[in-house]
């Protein structure tokens, strides 16, 4: 749709302008472009990307209107302990990325520069971005927090709650959920859990926390905004709404339409198809961790020993960081012993399009929100092994409180799972369907994925309850 005007609350309005800020990690640009991409097909909106020049290449071939939407190179100042060229995430030390915020600090005369010359009627910005709302309302510019985590996560980690006494919480009290959340049972994290979630209430060289940038990044936006819809996160957007004080926007979960399953290729690698065609259906459990979540080698040899213990064919892709010290993740005789039955790749694959494969039943993931939906909406069961940050958090949503998949089990100190962890997660859902818990996973499964691919609800959850809404903020 590439219109001068849209028609989306009964009456012709005129179309908006929407300038965007990801954080500069894939894992954050990537929902910003599938916002991006639903706003120009669906809304006739015009949106401008605003991200480090080395970012664009990568962004543009995801970009479906040209017409509407505009990549804008916003260059890094130097920055002492940057190397050059460094402009995300995806190839960045822990410090690194700490510096890249302080880049983007510096660039605030530039974007407020790119402000003016823009005049978009609104901004969406990350919480690297926590200085913006200032910026942009100065300029008469309305300001939308966009949250790339689940809400569940948010509203554990980001609320006022968390600072009640006036102090940060220690890992101790991060087990438990905060005052007032909803389904705390459920919620609840393990010592090594909580332990890493203690980074985002640390300061580095001074600087603000994450927890420092969400909480202003909140206090200064005009809504708030995530990638979900309250059948799924209800009680906790309201949660988020009370602890906070305001609007909360649902775009709905990122579910490629009809035109978003045009972005890269349309058709999966032959090696891939060929491999997957040669067994039954549903029968392949597939397992990935994305790009920038990594396993230990003792990790690595458990879980392929315990995907072997299963009996089911699979295929498993591992990353490592760069450079990554695992020499030979591979437990010995392993690749003899699963000759035709398993392949381990390493990489980039086309996640989307193996999972909609049609022999391919079950995911084994980090439980990462994006592709926790990409399995849901593509009929694989979830097996669910969070690694780190906000994982934790979206496991026990889907394993615990909607029930759509199930956990490997783990120690609570240290977080170690065992071969046979694996395996007996992984048969719940796939082989022993007709036994409990599994039988009852795979029912709340399937109810999940019929509502999420009915066309007329998220039509409407996407055009009424986030468009329509994001309108009024302007009037």
């Amino acid at each position: 749709m590439e219109t001068a005007a849209v028609v989306g609350v009964g009456h012709e309005v005129r179309p908006l302008h929407v300038a965007m800020f990801p954080w500069l990690a894939f894992g954050h640009i990537n929902p910003y472009v599938y916002l991006a991409n639903k706003l120009a097909g669906d809304a006739a909106t015009r949106v401008t990307i605003v991200s480090a020049p080395g970012n664009l290449p990568q962004i543009s071939p995801s970009i479906l209107l040209p017409s509407l939407i505009t990549l804008l190179p916003l260059p890094l100042p130097h920055i002492d302990g940057l190397p050059p060229g460094l402009e995300c995430t995806t190839d960045a030390t822990f410090l690194q990325a700490e510096l890249l915020k302080d880049a983007l600090d510096a660039t605030q005369p530039q974007v407020v520069s790119i402000l003016r010359d823009l005049a978009p009627d609104l901004v969406v910005y990350d919480f690297s971005y926590c200085w913006l709302p200032t910026v942009a309302h100065k300029l008469g510019i309305r300001a939308v927090y966009f949250s790339v985590f689940s809400a569940a996560s948010d509203g554990y980690t980001m609320v006022c709650e968390r600072r009640a006494n006036g102090t940060f919480p220690t890992s101790e009290e991060l087990e438990r959920s905060p005052l007032g959340f909803p389904s705390g049972c459920n919620f609840v994290l393990r010592p090594f859990e909580a332990r890493q979630f203690m980074y985002l209430y640390t300061s580095f060289a001074g600087k603000p926390s994450v927890y420092d940038r969400v909480t202003r990044s909140i206090r200064e936006a005009d809504a708030l905004l995530f990638k979900t819809c309250s059948e799924m996160e209800g009680p906790f957007c309201d949660y988020i709404a009370a602890q906070h004080k305001k609007p909360i926007l649902l775009a709905g979960p990122a579910i490629p339409g009809p035109n978003q399953q045009r972005i890269g290729i349309a058709a999966l690698d032959n090696e891939w198809s060929t491999w997957l065609s040669s067994h039954p259906a549903g029968s392949v459990v597939f397992c990935a961790f994305g790009s920038e979540t990594f396993l230990t080698e003792k990790e690595i040899q458990e879980l392929l020993l315990g995907i072997e213990m299963t009996g089911l064919p699979f295929a498993v892709v591992l990353n490592f960081p760069s450079p990554h010290p695992i020499q030979s993740p591979m437990p010995e005789g392993f690749e003899e012993r699963v000759r035709g039955r398993g392949v381990v790749k390493t990489g980039w694959v086309q996640q989307r399009l193996i999972l909609g494969h049609e022999s391919v039943g079950g995911f084994l993931c980090h439980s990462g929100f994006g592709s926790l939906i990409e399995g849901v909406v593509s009929g694989c069961q979830l097996v669910l092994l969070p690694l780190k940050g906000d994982q934790f958090l979206n496991a026990r949503l889907m394993g615990r409180e909607l029930r759509v998949g199930v956990e490997v089990e783990r120690r609570a100190e240290d977080g170690f799972f065992r071969r046979e962890d694996v395996c007996k997660a992984v048969r719940c859902v796939m082989v022993e369907a007709d036994k409990e818990p599994g039988k009852r996973v795979r029912e709340n499964h399937e109810r999940l994925k019929q509502f999420l691919l009915d066309d007329k609800v998220q039509c409407r959850t996407f055009e009424e309850d986030f468009v329509k809404k994001l309108r009024c903020l302007l009037v």
